[in-house]
């Protein structure tokens, strides 16, 4: 939207009045949510959102942003945001520059955008022409894969392949049933997180964490599913939803009983109970960086991405660690690969910001592994 060259203002909103914007905004996210922020703010982070009205008191850009000072350097971050009209130069100017602004009075060495905006050559030459470069340190998965729920529920399971469509119904057959898990079975997701950290090798967060995160979001964005065989728990995934989007943030399974394909039956439900929000794109929210950029190169000019089931990969050669074997599963539920500009710095303190690099060079390896987790988030 825009704001027709009307003056802008940087006022405080109400955590309802923004959420209502973030739901009806172009690129909407959860991670721009109010929620989202306060989730941060438990667990080291603080927030601040930054919020541009026009003279009617209508918000019309915005940003929560998120502050943490780690090794003496505090760094500004906004995950995949702002959230304003990038083609209105003047709105976008004002945004950033009162983000900046907030940042610099907090003492933020480095301020860094993940925005929703396509990897493309135009949206990276409006990042550099805002002053920010390619950042050394991606926080969220760049590439990931978009599935399109405006059509009918036949249609979808269509665009699946056959082996995946083919997995969904057979989890009906072998009578594995889904259902909204209960802030008081958490423990139940807890578990089942722990036996897919330890698995497959990726790190997870502590109970709290998702304690904090139901309790935050799940009422008004999101969902925990549960899929169970005879009352028996399986796996369980959480989906969250605001406007136009939907996400598959967590999935967690144990050992038992996957030849019942819980894990299909419960992307089937997390596509349904997102549709039912009235989400038209689920997000499945993490694969391979390699394979974002292979699509990147074969998208054409005025395409995002490239339908998974077109790139010339061999499923088979693929290596088993990291987000290659969750790329296996995900790709078969269909839907486009799709890959974002991802971080973006800019300095603010010269000093600070060359710190801020170095340290980042001296843990390169352990923040490309942070790179590949798909459950840290």
């Amino acid at each position: 939207m825009s704001n027709n060259g009307a003056p802008l203002i940087a006022r405080a909103v109400t955590d309802e009045a923004w959420d209502a914007f973030v739901a009806q905004h172009a690129t909407p996210h959860i991670l721009q949510t109010s929620g989202w922020a306060a989730l941060k703010a438990r667990f080291g982070w603080e927030a601040e959102r930054v919020a541009l009205v026009d003279r009617a008191g209508a918000l019309q850009a915005g940003a929560e942003v998120l502050y943490r000072r780690v090794a003496g350097l505090t760094l500004a971050y906004v995950p995949r945001g702002p959230l304003t009209d990038w083609t209105d130069s003047v709105m976008t100017g004002r945004l950033l520059g009162e983000i900046e602004a907030r940042s610099r009075a907090r003492g933020a060495a480095v301020l860094k955008l993940e925005p929703e905006l396509f990897d493309t050559p135009a949206n990276r030459a409006l990042l550099a022409d805002y002053g920010f470069r390619p950042g050394v340190q991606t926080v969220q998965p760049p590439s990931t894969i978009l599935l399109d729920l405006r059509p009918d529920d036949d249609a979808i399971l269509q665009a699946m392949k056959s082996k995946w469509r083919y997995n969904v119904r057979l989890a009906a057959r072998k009578e594995v049933t889904v259902r909204a898990l209960g802030e008081d079975e958490l423990a139940t997701f807890n578990n089942l997180m722990a036996a897919t950290g330890e698995r497959d090798g990726f790190a997870i967060h502590g109970s709290d964490y998702y304690a904090a995160a139901y309790d935050l979001l799940v009422r008004k964005h999101g969902v925990f599913l549960l899929a169970e065989y005879a009352g028996e728990p399986l796996a369980s995934i959480a989906v969250f939803a605001v406007g136009s989007m939907a996400w598959y943030l967590w999935g967690a399974s144990n050992n038992r009983k996957r030849n019942r394909m819980p894990n299909h039956a419960l992307q089937w439900a997390g596509m349904q109970w997102a549709k039912a929000q009235g989400a038209e794109t689920y997000d499945l929210w993490g694969i391979p960086d390699e394979i974002g950029k292979l699509a990147h190169a074969l998208a054409e000019d005025d395409a995002p991405g490239v339908a998974a089931d077109r790139l010339p990969v061999d499923l088979n050669r693929l290596p088993e660690h990291g987000l290659w074997g969750v790329y296996r599963f995900k790709q078969g539920f269909g839907g486009e690969v799709v890959r974002y500009v991802g971080a973006w710095d800019k300095a603010l303190q010269n000093a600070g910001f060359r710190a801020y690099q170095l340290g980042l060079a001296l843990r390169e390896q352990p923040a490309r592994m942070r790179q590949l987790d798909p459950v840290i988030v």
